[in-house]
């Protein structure tokens, strides 16, 4: 037994993956064409995947949103965890990463499922609330532009459901937010929100050192 995280050594993580992880050959194949971008970094950890997928799962998730989309990874995971009635929306700026997940999306056979929108994601998630759709969400990840961290909680707060969870992403931010010399804009933003949050009685709450750090919020 110990009272501290384990620290996962390089030998130690490869003897977590080989046997606990279940990726799909789909979701293999896409983390490897991302790895040949620049940004690659931006991709969330497999492990870490396949946990938000058991956490879908488990809300009996149908409606989600997905904050950054990247080549498409983590809306990939959530899509194969939804049933077949079960939405994603997902937010991103850029055009060109996307993409690439299209093409993996209609792969899996879940493209159906993926609504992409091609627009700041405040403006999207704000047009949701415009169209009714507050507390009508199960589920919703964060992993886009650290500086709106906070902005982004909040909007989703209000779109969840009661007993909905958010799911924000990079919240260790590479050990960076421990260490007081670092205080560049990124840094202070997941900081921020990370103090926010330690005392928000709207959610119960737990981070977890899972990839960069995911933290969980469970709308009360």
């Amino acid at each position: 037994m110990s009272d501290v995280t384990i620290n996962l050594t390089p030998t130690l993580y490869r003897y977590l993956c080989r046997v606990s992880l279940r990726e799909p050959a789909v979701l293999k194949k896409l983390r490897e064409e991302t790895h040949k971008l620049n940004g690659a970094r931006m991709q969330i950890s497999p492990e870490q995947g396949q946990f938000m997928a058991l956490l879908v799962e488990l809300l009996g998730a149908k409606k989600t949103i997905d904050i950054g989309t990247f080549t498409g990874y983590s809306a990939l995971v959530v899509a194969l965890a939804l049933p077949p009635e079960g939405r994603v929306i997902t937010c991103d700026i850029d055009t060109q990463a996307p993409s690439l997940a299209k093409l993996f999306w209609e792969e899996a056979g879940v493209a159906q499922k993926i609504d992409l929108r091609i627009a700041p994601a405040l403006e999207t998630l704000q047009k949701l609330l415009d169209e009714d759709q507050a507390g009508t969400f199960d589920f919703i990840f964060i992993d886009a532009d650290k500086t709106n961290y906070l902005h982004y909680y909040e909007k989703s707060l209000t779109l969840l459901r009661t007993g909905g969870l958010v799911a924000i992403d990079n919240v260790l931010w590479d050990g960076k937010v421990a260490d007081p010399a670092v205080d560049d804009k990124n840094t202070l933003a997941i900081r921020a929100c990370n103090e926010k949050l330690a005392s928000d009685a709207r959610v119960t709450l737990s981070m977890i050192p899972i990839g960069d750090g995911l933290t969980l919020a469970r709308k009360r």
